[in-house]
């Protein structure tokens, strides 16, 4: 694989390093989001260690058959941040890529055309499989690896060291030189404007600031009545739960929404969705409501909205719903949607102590909807 000095494309210029970029490599590897998310750069960052990037980091990078560019503003040539081509595997035709970008420019898609500019010059010089791995929580590098084209394949399970010694999963992306151009297709599309209404009640992306109302939820015992296995979460899980939330939705793993009152604002409860056969359009929903809210036809509404954006934006053809068998106002929620019952399951789901609970099925398809 023979790659060039200089890459221009998608609007950035891809150059080797120079002694005056130093100032903003410092800008970009001194951030704090850079030192939290980029793996491997010292801290604190000084100029000495860009200094050593250009004369030595860098070329080795080159020398061990990897890339290492200065993305720079075609107009004025000035640093704007990395991209490389790293780990490579030439007996596979396999290399990684990754990037970073100065604070002051980022929002402007820069990182977006400096992966699509290095990973269509890579493809295109024989490299048959790239990949991009990103630590969960980063959700703005997972957008970028979508928007180049790159796909969601699954998590590398400890695969980084964190700072403090320990490990954590990464996420992996991979874009193949047969892949179709311009962004990948997912799963789970982002809502219109952020959110689903009927002016009655909205439905949002579950984010990191309602982990203290959905522990109380989820931990109600009604709530985890019907859940399987019946066991209350803890609220380190649903705090992760909810930072993970938008990474759910890229990856296409789960889609998890908070339930608002629209004329107030207060959270009634939460909803989600999830694919159970992606091969064969089939998703599940769930759903569960404060006591407060209960009776008031609000887990119709928000079930009704849910089911409406997965048969249109989200390209689902058949809605499936369990409950356990004698949770009636949850069956009544899903026959006022339009649902189905399809049958009883069996021991279908696990209890507690080594017990199987029965699962009462419903479908949706989308001429049911009401």
């Amino acid at each position: 694989m023979s790659l060039d000095q200089v890459v221009e494309a998608h609007g950035v210029r891809l150059r080797p390093f120079r002694a005056e970029d130093v100032p903003d490599i410092v800008d970009g590897l001194a951030d704090p989001v850079s030192q939290r998310f980029t793996i491997g750069p010292p801290h604190p960052y000084t100029e000495a260690d860009a200094r050593w990037w250009i004369d030595v980091g860098a070329p080795a990078v080159w020398t061990g058959g990897g890339a290492a560019y200065a993305v720079a503003d075609p107009a004025t040539d000035r640093l704007l941040g990395t991209v490389t081509l790293n780990n490579p595997a030439p007996a596979r035709g396999q290399a990684g890529i990754g990037y970073w970008v100065r604070p002051a420019a980022r929002g402007r898609g820069i990182a977006t055309a400096a992966t699509r500019a290095l990973g269509d010059h890579a493809l295109a010089a024989g490299t048959a499989r790239l990949e991009l791995l990103t630590h969960p929580e980063n959700t703005p590098s997972q957008r970028v690896a979508l928007a180049a084209g790159f796909r969601y394949e699954g998590s590398r399970r400890s695969a980084a060291i964190a700072r403090d010694g320990g490990r954590h999963d990464l996420l992996a992306w991979v874009r193949l030189a047969g892949d179709p151009p311009g962004p990948a297709v997912r799963l789970l599309p982002d809502l219109p404007d952020g959110v689903l209404t009927d002016q009655v009640v909205a439905l949002r992306r579950l984010a990191p600031g309602d982990a203290e109302l959905m522990h109380r939820l989820h931990s109600r015992p009604e709530v985890v009545a019907n859940q399987a296995p019946p066991v209350p979460p803890t609220r380190e899980a649903i705090e992760r739960r909810c930072r993970l939330a938008e990474s759910g939705w890229l990856t296409g793993e789960i889609a998890r929404l908070l339930i608002t009152d629209v004329s107030s604002g207060e959270p009634v409860g939460s909803c989600g969705l999830s694919y159970t056969d992606v091969a064969g359009g089939e998703a599940s929903v769930g759903y569960a409501l404060l006591p407060d809210w209960r009776g008031r036809g609000y887990a119709t509404r928000a079930v009704r909205l849910l089911a409406a954006w997965a048969f249109g934006a989200a390209g689902v053809a058949r809605l499936a719903a369990g409950t356990v068998p004698d949770n009636i106002a949850s069956h009544r929620v899903l026959e006022r949607v339009g649902f189905h019952s399809e049958g009883l399951q069996r021991g279908r789901l696990p209890g507690l102590d080594g017990t199987r609970l029965d699962d009462l099925t419903f479908a949706l398809l989308p001429g049911d909807l009401r």
